[in-house]
């Protein structure tokens, strides 16, 4: 999360900003691909359906960039970067989940 925030602070179309924004959209594609491995008894939960939103949101967000669509590429990173915010709160503060467990069980 402090990589998307650190590229939402720097200059826009600048190298720093397409050089972690790569990478952001890489470990975000990572880690919505990872996430269909994580099943809760053997079936796929609702976190689910927000990765397979990233999984097509993210290379959408790429094309709008590269065609020179820019506030189409601005939505689309800022739904991105969204999605991340709740899916972490969601893991934490929703009862039963492990995070939750964990912090205040």
């Amino acid at each position: 999360m402090m990589l998307i925030l650190a590229i939402f602070a720097l200059p826009k179309g600048r190298g720093a900003h397409r050089s972690l924004g790569r990478w952001a959209a890489a470990a975000l594609l990572l880690s919505a691909l990872s996430s269909f491995a994580i099943q809760s008894r053997g079936h796929l939960s609702a976190l689910h359906i927000l990765s397979a939103i990233t999984l097509v949101n993210i290379p959408y967000a790429v094309w709008m960039a590269r065609t020179g669509r820019i506030p189409a590429h601005r939505r689309a990173m800022l739904i991105n970067a969204g999605g991340l915010f709740t899916a972490g709160l969601a893991a934490t503060f929703a009862p039963g989940r492990y995070l939750h467990t964990l912090l205040f069980g």
